[in-house]
């Protein structure tokens, strides 16, 4: 089961990982180590949530909900993504990188839940997202750029 767990978090941390690659190729302020801890991160509490009190309910009176984690590390998520949020000029800036690191953290939950291949979906789609948003600027800043030049 260990193992288990340990393919859990590493597959968790090799998808942030990847988003993070991303980010820091575009020289966003969260990269590679910023998306590839909050994977993990949130990987591990939902392994310890679902697997790590079992010897706690063995009375029959007590209940375990694993959801309540996940529940936190999202609120959690949320605080850390709002600090990445920045109001400068008249523009926020910092949105998209905060959406990054919240969905990251549900790449790592559905990793720790077992999740893999919803997890390396949610990935393709992020990536891809994020490259054909990147594609349609560069593509509208070039058209422009024609007409205002």
């Amino acid at each position: 089961m260990e193992l288990e767990f340990i393919f859990r978090i590493f597959i968790a941390a090799i998808l942030g990982g990847a988003i993070g690659l991303e980010r820091e190729y575009r020289d966003k302020a969260a990269g590679f180590r910023t998306h590839f801890l909050v994977a993990l991160g949130s990987a591990l509490f939902m392994i310890v949530s679902a697997y790590g009190f079992a010897g706690a309910t063995d009375a029959p009176d007590h209940r375990l909900d694993v959801s309540r984690v996940a529940a936190q590390v999202v609120s959690g998520i949320g605080f850390i993504g709002a600090g990445t949020i920045i109001f400068q000029k008249n523009a926020v800036r910092g949105l998209t990188t905060a959406a990054g690191v919240w969905v990251t953290a549900a790449i790592g939950l559905a990793c720790g839940g077992g999740m893999y291949v919803l997890a390396a979906a949610a990935t393709a789609l992020v990536l891809l997202g994020l490259e054909a948003f990147n594609l349609f600027l560069r593509k509208f800043d070039h058209h422009r750029k024609d007409r205002d030049g």
